[in-house]
């Protein structure tokens, strides 16, 4: 798949920030929304028309996702998408393991996060109901996303957005979606009751199992696609 076919889905880009960082963030929320797959390749004059900013600007935008491991350049063929493996996967979860419960303290205090944390839940819920289990994937990393702006802090929220970026990629590699997210449907409900109900102390624990489990079940998952 290349961006020809998604050209024209693009959203516009506010003139006043025509810059590679913000070239580099449509491309983050194009791969983050599964709408630029793993291995897709990203043709630099393509996204210059249609962003209409300069090739140079594309190249540096390029540069900036290569280094949160987002796409790689292969000589003499040009820049991809990355297909995430193992190892990268092993990395993200050592990092969500230390953030999350960061986040997880600061939504049990918040009762207006909370509440849109239920919506997510429940908005999984209704997705699965219809098969579409893209967007079950998408309502989750949002549910975990917001755990983390619960910390309200930009730094861990913009490093966070790249590995959630990053994830993403990972479940896009793999055929059966449906097996991928479905047992964590009533994982994030039981996550989210517990800190309802303000039982902190179960609600970490719960998370830290959920994660340990959450890597084995993507290792696995990756390890038979």
């Amino acid at each position: 798949m290349t961006l020809s076919r998604l050209d024209p889905q693009l959203p516009a880009l506010p003139r006043r920030e025509s810059t590679a960082e913000a070239v580099a963030a449509v491309l983050r929320t194009e791969i983050a929304r599964g709408r630029l797959l793993p291995g897709a390749q990203l043709r630099e004059e393509r996204i210059a028309a249609a962003l209409e900013v300069s090739r140079n600007t594309v190249r540096e935008a390029f540069r900036l996702l290569s280094h949160e491991g987002l796409v790689e350049h292969a000589l003499h063929r040009g820049v991809f998408v990355r297909v995430v493996g193992p190892n990268e996967i092993r990395a993200m979860y050592r990092t969500r393991q230390l953030i999350e419960p960061l986040g997880l303290r600061a939504a049990a205090a918040d009762r207006a996060r909370l509440r849109d944390l239920r919506q997510l839940v429940d908005d999984a819920r209704a997705h699965a109901g219809t098969g579409d289990w893209d967007a079950v994937g998408t309502a989750d990393i949002e549910l975990h996303r917001q755990v983390v702006a619960a910390c309200d802090s930009p730094h861990l929220s913009v490093m966070f957005e790249g590995l959630l970026a990053e994830l993403r990629l990972a479940f896009l590699g793999l055929p059966d979606r449906r097996a991928l997210h479905e047992p964590f449907l009533r994982r994030n409900d039981a996550l989210l009751t517990l800190l309802e109900a303000g039982d902190v102390d179960p609600a970490l624990a719960e998370l830290a199992d959920y994660l340990a489990d959450a890597e084995t079940h993507l290792l696995a998952a990756v390890a038979s696609a």
